[in-house]
């Protein structure tokens, strides 16, 4: 449930990691969001291949932005393969912040040797803000739905990672 951002793909080369991270930062101060820089000597990432969990450990580099404090971070974060697979959760900012979500992947995409975006908002393939909103409030009025015929839920939660939770037990 919820307005989300899958993206993944492989950079063409380390030029390209810089140019990313270039773009993201130049991108974040023209529209006034934080970001910073991730350089992890040692981390894991837990990632899906095929439909199978799978866990990569190791050394990390890229940037997070953070678009608005109703959203999730976007993390540019790359393992030694320049690989990234993340998600960002836009629903609970305003639409705009999805739509200049996805003019930041589009920006970012050309350096990508392989990149695949999945927008539940649909944005990303249509860019019809009718169809975003539209699926914000399909969203919007599921979550409602299920507060109110269930008061053991609560929701949104957001955890310390900064992601958010839509509904979670009291």
């Amino acid at each position: 449930m919820g307005v989300t951002i899958h993206f993944e793909g492989r950079l063409k080369n380390e030029a390209s990691l810089e140019q990313v991270i270039g773009a993201a930062r130049t991108f974040a101060e023209r529209e006034g969001w934080r970001h910073e820089p991730i350089n992890e000597t040692a981390t894991t990432l837990e990632r899906v291949r095929d439909e199978e969990d799978w866990d990569y450990h190791g050394p990390t580099s890229g940037i997070a932005v953070y678009p608005h404090e109703n959203a999730e971070p976007l993390r540019l974060e790359f393992d030694r393969d320049l690989f990234v697979q993340e998600y960002i959760k836009t629903q609970y900012a305003p639409a705009q912040i999805h739509v200049k979500v996805v003019d930041l992947l589009k920006e970012i995409a050309p350096a990508f040797a392989e990149f695949a975006v999945v927008d539940e908002g649909e944005y990303w393939d249509t860019e019809k803000p009718e169809v975003l909103v539209r699926h914000l409030q399909n969203c919007f009025r599921v979550l409602d739905d299920e507060l109110s015929a269930r008061p053991e839920l609560q929701g949104p939660v957001r955890l310390p990672s900064g992601r958010i939770v839509d509904l979670i037990t009291r």
